[in-house]
């Protein structure tokens, strides 16, 4: 494993275990010119999973775009790197359970959407802006309205 520090090609492993219920490990590594630490994690090689994108085009399933997504949408916000990683993990187990080669983006988006709006609301607004490609004040007015509904009835 290759150190992102230094770029040299022998690392030790510090600590292993599992994680994500048991479908993937997670392993400390400390370089061993530099001595610094990172994190690797080695995950199940599943079937190849097809996102049909809103234009017809087709694109292998890429967990870091979940991740990136996530990340963008929970900026300054309370949200732990634990927790985004959790809810890409269960994203990504129930397109794998539910779909057999082929999943819309627009299914990825909506659990996205369900999750955010749990976790915390600014960052589901934040999401919803960008994925719901609002054209004007209206509609994103409304978003939050149903936002509002939906914490008023809890």
């Amino acid at each position: 494993m290759k150190c992102p520090a230094c770029a040299y090609n022998e690392t030790k492993v510090v600590d292993s275990r599992l994680c994500s219920e048991g479908t993937a490990i997670r392993r400390r590594r400390e370089c061993l010119k530099c001595e610094k630490r990172f994190t690797t994690y080695e995950y199940i090689e599943n079937v190849m999973m097809m996102v049909v994108k809103r234009d017809g085009r087709r694109q292998a399933f890429d967990r870091s775009k979940i991740i990136s997504g996530l990340v963008k949408a929970c900026e300054k916000r309370p949200v732990s790197i634990d927790k985004i990683e959790d809810i890409t993990d269960d994203i990504e187990r129930t397109v794998q359970k539910k779909y057999d080669r082929e999943v819309h983006s627009k299914v990825i988006g909506e659990l996205l959407m369900e999750k955010l709006a749990v976790l915390d609301e600014v960052a589901y607004v934040r999401f919803a802006s960008v994925y719901r490609q609002f054209r004007d004040v209206n509609q994103f007015m409304n978003e939050l309205k149903s936002l509002l509904d939906k914490t008023t009835k809890k």
